[in-house]
């Protein structure tokens, strides 16, 4: 027995694990305050189902199996917002929109990436279903940060895009060439750019902080034909200005193949790569119908393993022969006690940061 797992998984020990429930329960804490419900989808689906909510990578990256009982497949998720839009179309059909919901819960790949190794891990997130108005994108972006911040998460970034830039901007274009041209464009490939067309040329270089960037986007736009767009960015920009580090990279795609109009990427100092990533989007009904949505999911391994999150741990020993009310009433403050079951147990030996002397509690 070598304890030894699959690639791309990992168990968490403590006080990591601990560390990650923490996480989950300030985030979502933070999003019940503002009226975000929890639901909780089970772990696979029949593939088929989930193939038609996986828009950006349909079941590819889904590890899939025969149900014994149906004879049908199934797929374990790997990604839990496509749930969370069938939950909100079906089940939850009938509820007044704007709907608010939150999640959390593990998730698994079929394969890793040579810059993500991981195949099993946890997401946790927030979606408003209904609308993907310019106010309900201030907030969840708003909801975002500050459950970050909640779970003690700092040095945060974010960096916008406009998913749905090119074909706005190039709607005259060919399909097969618009596609190439967003292809190029999310790749920051000038040279494959310019042979399209040099006059997209200037979308490339309109990156970088956010209002310089927003800037050079205004003066590329001279039709005008972005300018709700922009606006509507400012102001989502403008209500979080100030609590976090704000970029644009209006031809980023990767990863927002499915977005709409907005797309958002969190970082964090400290972190390797993007911690979270949200943005506007719809669900598709049974009668073909799209309805809107915009969300934000966190991924809490990156956020973890950075050290970043609550980490506080606070154990007080109680040595052998403590009374179990003076125990009780320790708890009832708050502390997490670990009792001596031996006379010779130390609070060394259980990892202890206190122990419960003559005048209380006091640290080692």
């Amino acid at each position: 027995m070598t304890g030894l797992l699959p690639e791309g998984f990992h168990d968490r020990l403590p006080p990591a694990a601990d560390a990650a429930a923490g996480l989950e329960a300030r985030v979502l804490g933070v999003a019940r305050l503002y009226g975000y419900e929890q639901v909780d989808p089970p772990l696979a689906e029949f593939a088929d189902e989930l193939a038609s909510r996986l828009k950006a990578g349909g079941v590819r990256d889904a590890v899939r199996f025969v149900d014994p009982v149906s004879q049908r497949t199934l797929a374990i998720r790997p990604d839990l917002t496509a749930q969370v839009g069938r939950i909100a179309v079906t089940r939850m059909g009938h509820h007044p929109r704007p709907v608010r919901l939150s999640y959390a819960g593990p998730v698994v790949k079929l394969s890793a990436s040579e810059l993500n190794p991981q195949r099993a891990m946890r997401q946790i997130g927030a979606e408003l279903i209904g609308l993907d108005t310019v106010a309900a994108a201030i907030e969840v972006v708003g909801v975002a940060i500050e459950a970050l911040r909640a779970a003690g998460v700092t040095g945060i970034a974010i960096d916008f895009t406009l998913p749905d830039l090119a074909d706005t901007l190039a709607a005259d274009l060919e399909p097969a060439t618009l596609h190439t041209l967003r292809d190029r464009l999310d790749a920051k490939d000038a040279g494959g750019v310019a042979a399209i067309d040099p006059r997209w040329l200037p979308l490339i270089e309109a990156a970088g902080p956010f209002d310089a960037a927003m800037a050079r986007l205004r003066a590329i736009d001279a039709g005008n034909a972005l300018a709700s767009r922009l606006d509507g960015l400012a102001r989502i920009a403008a209500s979080i200005d100030g609590k976090v580090a704000l970029t644009l990279d209006p031809t980023e795609r990767h990863g927002f193949e499915y977005q709409s109009w907005l797309g958002f990427s969190i970082f964090a100092a400290g972190a390797r790569g993007e911690i979270g990533r949200g943005g506007t989007y719809t669900i598709l009904h049974g009668d073909g119908r799209e309805e809107p949505a915009v969300g934000f999911s966190l991924f809490a391994d990156p956020i973890l393993d950075a050290g970043l999150g609550p980490r506080e741990r606070r154990r007080l020993f109680l040595p052998f022969g403590t009374p179990a009310d003076a125990g009780a009433r320790l708890r009832a403050e708050g502390w997490v006690t670990v009792a001596a079951l031996e006379d010779d147990d130390t609070p060394e030996a259980q990892l202890c940061t206190h122990v419960l002397g003559a005048e209380g509690p006091r640290p080692l």
